[in-house]
């Protein structure tokens, strides 16, 4: 249920909110990849929860730009 009310939110913002979102997404993941390599990092199943919210992130930028064409 958490993903699917994640993917809603994304759909209700613009594409520069999506664009920010993006960025953000991506520094976390540089971030915890950092930690993960300092033995720093206690969950690291985030790593692979932020991959997959980037995806999505990237995939609705997508749909978006096609429907404008």
């Amino acid at each position: 249920m958490k993903t699917k009310q994640y993917v809603e939110d994304l759909k209700k913002k613009s594409d520069a909110d999506l664009a920010q979102e993006l960025v953000n997404a991506k520094k976390e993941l540089f971030n915890l990849r950092f930690q993960n390599a300092t033995n720093q990092l206690d969950n690291t199943a985030r790593i692979k929860e932020v991959r997959k919210n980037i995806a999505r992130i990237q995939t609705l930028i997508t749909e978006k730009a096609k429907a404008a064409q």
